[in-house]
């Protein structure tokens, strides 16, 4: 459960590519999260004891400074099409987002920083924790969120998530802290609350409205941001 109000932290962006390094076979729900579970996780999927494996701890003083262009958002203004689908798929609560019709402009999508190419939205999922002082996969300074966000996108070269897959370039993600506070943050306050709705595994609920997906990360500097390259967070890790 998430104690109180959320708003997003004031240094909250990242963004890793996947190192895709094999075969990406679909992973079920069972797996844990305590340490003894993750410690047996590369004895199934030998790519989790990869060197490119996300999460990763982020230290600001070992960070090494760039300069590079700030992440463009396009699209991140528009109301998205619906209706959007809240999923509990075991391990967190992921969002389908129906494609956008042509006829009304392009889908969102991302470019700039380090991104060679366009990328383009596919969904977004959040990763949270039974306490307020830890939830996020990432750690930033030693700091573990109470929430994350991961806006998944693909690269628009290739036509599937599937497609993408295969290559090193195929995905990118962007990722957000969120800090738990008195005043509430609206819309991402009002999609916390529905977890609440979708408590058992494999169960679905379409949301009755729309929204931005910059009405979830309003305020974010786009111009300082963590980069590095990276993998899937859970199994199988490629």
């Amino acid at each position: 459960t998430l104690n109180g109000a959320m708003r997003r932290a004031a240094v909250s962006l990242l963004l890793f590519a996947l190192l895709i390094t094999g075969p990406t076979a679909a992973s079920g729900h069972r797996f844990g999260y305590s340490k003894p579970d993750q410690r047996r996780w590369s004895k199934a999927h030998q790519s989790c004891a990869g060197k490119h494996q996300s999460p990763i701890a982020i230290s600001s003083s070992r960070a090494v400074p760039l300069y590079m262009p700030a992440i463009e958002l396009v699209g991140y203004n528009n109301l998205l099409p619906g209706p959007i689908t809240l999923h509990n798929n075991g391990h967190s609560v992921s969002l389908a987002i129906p494609k956008t019709d042509p006829a009304k402009g392009k889908h969102p999508y991302i470019f700039g920083g380090k991104l060679q190419n366009e990328y383009e939205l596919e969904g977004l999922h959040f990763h949270w924790g039974d306490k307020n002082n830890r939830g996020s996969e990432h750690v930033l300074n030693d700091v573990r969120y109470p929430l994350e966000m991961h806006i998944i996108h693909r690269n628009r070269k290739y036509k599937s998530v599937a497609e993408a897959l295969g290559y090193s370039d195929g995905l990118t993600v962007l990722g957000f802290f969120y800090q738990v506070t008195e005043q509430d943050s609206p819309e991402i306050g009002g999609l916390v609350r529905t977890f609440a709705q979708i408590t058992d595994y494999d169960k679905t609920i379409q949301l009755n409205h729309t929204f931005t997906l910059q009405s979830l990360i309003d305020g974010i500097d786009l111009n300082r941001f963590y980069t590095y390259k990276g993998s899937l967070t859970t199994p199988p890790c490629s």
